[in-house]
């Protein structure tokens, strides 16, 4: 029987369309998978550097603001060139920038700095315009299944990033080896994109192939005026904050946790640790995602059916369940290790609920032909405001907390507890997000109904002439 949500148009199969969202998704699991893989040997690399916690913060800061200011660049060309292409030459820069960026001396920090940033800017190419890709091959329910499975990435890259890190660093005996997994597959992921991943007409499973481009300050005006996409992006932004912060200092600081609790610690006891820390977080943030991206999409789907609002909803749950979880995690990791992982693998799930949905809920109030650049725009923002700053700003609050203690300023006690301070900022961060997606809810459902009208040209005059008037 036909799956309503699927489109099979211009030769491209529903098989083909499924092939297409793997090829997505393994690119989108390298892609975490190489985000985080830096943090899973953050030890190695602060030993190996002479860092401190502000110069450590600045390396995934480098990567995200690089990210952040080419996105809408890539936003732009992905709603008017073909994206295939695009994707590719992408991919192929940020292989092999991370490769480069593993030959970097110990004399010369900030040009490992500067090639983290660069490959933030070959990552800016997929993650604004993928998502178009699946929105253009699926729709309705269908849509959100889809999105749920290449969001999966999220997670499950990110905690392969920890465990293949570390791993690899730990085989090889050096960390600069766990960088020099990723290029050689994202030559692999090259050859997918061109070979297997089709272009599908833009709109056409929304029946908006009518729609044409328009000026860029008019997609940008008609994407700022959409009152959901703005508080949905917003809180957005707060969980890049969390996440961002907590993917850089989590495995830090459960490791300064355990040897706090084991203080004095042999060095031979602290390698151990070091390795252990990483895998179990690794393990952790990868089952929470996938139990959280797979609730938070099916909730959506199923209590859509009874209120429209579902998603922002979801939410905002996610957000506000996480909240006791994560202090508590920070209360209690000086006394219970294994208390404090059961709290994070909670919280985490909580805060998972909201990855498929932030982006279900950009694509079905935006029209086909605004979508990258609304993508785009959104990663801006959520990034600027969010994990641009929030890895750099936990480690510089820590710096400061630390230096109040003068010369123990370095002692594993007054490490572990300058970073669970700062790290205290992450609860309320969430209640703020929880507020912009309730008041989300709220618009929800006239911009949704707007922007299907618009993409199916089933529109009256008056609607017309209000839109024509806005735009000018």
């Amino acid at each position: 029987m036909d799956n309503p949500g699927v489109a099979t148009i211009n030769g491209i199969s529903k098989v083909t369309s499924y092939i297409t969202v793997a090829t997505l998704l393994f690119i989108n699991l390298l892609n975490y998978m190489d985000r985080f893989t830096v943090a899973g040997v953050l030890k190695d690399v602060i030993k190996y550097y002479d860092l401190n916690h502000s110069q450590a913060g600045l390396i995934q800061t480098s990567f995200i603001c690089s990210y952040m200011v080419f996105s809408p660049i890539f936003g732009l060309l992905g709603d008017r060139y073909t994206r295939k292409y695009i994707m590719a030459v992408g991919i192929t820069m940020w292989s092999a920038v991370t490769l480069f960026s593993s030959f970097i001396p110990r004399d010369s920090f900030y040009g490992f700095v500067i090639l983290r940033g660069l490959v933030g800017i070959g990552e800016a190419s997929y993650s604004t315009i993928a998502p178009t890709i699946i929105a253009d091959l699926f729709s309705k329910g269908m849509r959100t299944k889809m999105l749920m499975v290449f969001y999966f990435a999220i997670p499950v890259g990110s905690g392969m990033g920890y465990i293949v890190g570390s791993y690899v660093a730990s085989l090889a005996g050096t960390w600069q080896y766990s960088l020099r997994v990723t290029p050689g597959l994202g030559v692999v992921c090259v050859i997918l994109i061109l070979v297997f991943c089709k272009e599908p007409p833009r709109g056409m499973a929304d029946e908006g192939t009518h729609l044409s481009n328009t000026g860029v300050i008019t997609d940008l005006k008609a994407i700022f005026r959409c009152k959901s996409f703005t508080l949905s992006t917003i809180g957005f932004t707060c969980v890049t904050f969390v996440t961002g912060a907590l993917a850089l200092w989590a495995p830090t600081f459960m490791l300064n946790s355990i040897l706090y609790q084991n203080h004095p610690a042999t060095e031979e006891s602290i390698y151990i640790f070091i390795y252990s820390v990483s895998l179990k977080f690794g393990i952790i943030t990868v089952a929470a995602g996938f139990i959280g991206v797979a609730v938070g999409a099916e909730a959506g789907r199923r209590y859509k059916k009874y209120n429209p609002r579902s998603d922002p909803l979801v939410c905002a749950l996610g957000l506000l369940c996480c909240v006791p979880f994560l202090f508590f995690a920070l209360v209690l990791s000086q006394y219970n290790t294994i208390v404090t992982w059961v709290l994070i693998f909670i919280g985490e799930t909580f805060l998972c609920l909201n990855w498929a949905l932030v982006a279900d809920m950009l694509l079905y109030v935006t029209i086909p032909t605004r979508r990258s650049t609304a993508e785009a725009v959104q990663i801006l923002v959520s990034h600027a405001f969010g994990d641009a700053g929030s890895p750099l700003l936990i480690g510089v609050f820590a710096d400061q907390i630390s230096a109040a203690y003068g010369p123990v300023a370095k002692s594993t006690p007054v490490q572990f507890i300058s970073l669970q301070y700062s790290l205290y900022s992450t609860p309320f961060v969430c209640i703020l997000g929880g507020a912009f997606f309730l008041a989300t809810a709220l618009v929800i459902e006239q911009d949704r109904n707007s922007a299907t009208k618009l993409t199916k040209g089933k529109t009256d005059n008056k609607f017309l002439l209000s839109v024509v008037i806005n735009d000018l």
